[in-house]
């Protein structure tokens, strides 16, 4: 899960988040936990959280590959 692009499903209003906001995972605290990285447009980190795996959607910017039959 390093470095999937995931979003945030719940509101985080101590974190200044919100449902639905995209991170990166930047590295892997334990069993089921992340830092996820927030950026802007511009590329600049406003947020960096320990997440559970829980309360992330990976996101998938590919079609999933179907076995030929």
């Amino acid at each position: 899960m390093l470095l999937d692009t995931v979003a945030l499903m719940d509101d985080l209003p101590d974190k200044g988040l919100q449902r639905g906001q995209v991170g990166t995972v930047v590295e892997l605290l334990a069993r089921g936990a992340f830092e996820v990285e927030f950026n802007d447009n511009d590329g600049r980190a406003y947020a960096m959280v320990a997440l559970r795996a829980d309360q992330l959607m990976v996101l998938h910017h590919q079609p999933v590959a179907q076995e030929q039959a």
